[in-house]
């Protein structure tokens, strides 16, 4: 599989339009790559709380338009990132959208984990409620987080637990916190016994300098390729079969003993 990793800038002095144009015209670029993927809340930039609002858009909004028509373009399995979606309720979420090589949307995601404690995203979304997991054709199954929800090991159990073996976490990461990101990556990748694919934007959302590094890694916690702290695109080629042969080498996930079942007495 070969997989592409857009870690796109997000700057004050570009609009949204443009930089969904921009976005779109570096979806079609990565033609003969199985999946692409793009970070966190790249229309906005993931610490532009104020910008929000008036950003928001209806889950088939105009980054769906540009985003399907650049998977169809691109013939390539899509992440497109997340979007702050207004959801039929009026609620704002931050939204994952998955889209197949025809560009059809075979799954969204709302950020279950909201990062900000009692400000920010925390108090002006929604929380998701459901993990979830996009099969990709006969090949493997994506497990789909973001950003804050990395620090979260039982989501990621439980996507496994739903057949994951490639596990994609888009993210808005601050570079103060950088030493986490790859820590976090590299552990959730070895405890479940799968790959990583965590795509960082790079950049400054609301003078909040971001910590690019995305970053792949293998189900033995190996580091495949990382980037540097600019706009990149992070190209990676790797073989999913290697999660079940990870898996029965070092069985360690047939030995765990808690949360499969409910507590007696």
């Amino acid at each position: 599989m070969r997989a592409s990793l857009i870690q796109i800038a997000v700057n004050e002095d570009e609009t949204v339009e443009a930089r969904r144009a921009r976005a779109a015209a570096l979806v079609r670029e990565q033609a003969g790559a199985d999946l692409v993927v793009l970070p966190e809340l790249w229309t906005t930039g993931a610490f532009a709380f104020e910008e929000f609002d008036a950003a928001a858009e209806p889950l088939r909004g105009p980054t769906y338009e540009a985003m399907a028509k650049a998977a169809s373009d691109a013939g390539v399995w899509l992440h497109a990132g997340s979007v702050p979606e207004r959801g039929p309720d009026g609620r704002l979420y931050n939204t994952s959208l998955v889209f197949s090589p025809a560009g059809d949307l075979t799954a969204s995601y709302r950020k279950i984990h909201r990062f900000g404690f009692d400000k920010g995203e925390a108090v002006l979304m929604g929380a998701g409620r459901e993990p979830v997991t996009v099969p990709l054709a006969d090949t493997t199954t994506l497990g789909v987080a973001t950003c804050y929800d990395l620090r979260f090991p039982e989501l990621f159990r439980a996507l496994v637990d739903a057949g994951a073996e490639i596990l994609v976490v888009p993210a808005g990461w601050p570079e103060r916190r950088r030493s986490h990101w790859t820590l976090l990556a590299r552990a959730r990748a070895v405890e479940n016994q799968a790959f990583v694919l965590a795509c960082g934007t790079a950049g400054t959302h609301a003078g909040v300098p971001q910590a690019g590094h995305s970053i792949v890694v293998d189900p033995w916690g190996e580091v495949l390729a990382e980037a540097g702290a600019d706009e990149e695109v992070l190209t990676v080629e790797f073989d999913p079969a290697k999660v079940a042969r990870t898996r029965e080498q070092f069985p360690a996930l047939k030995d765990r003993v808690l949360g499969l079942e409910p507590p007696r007495g």
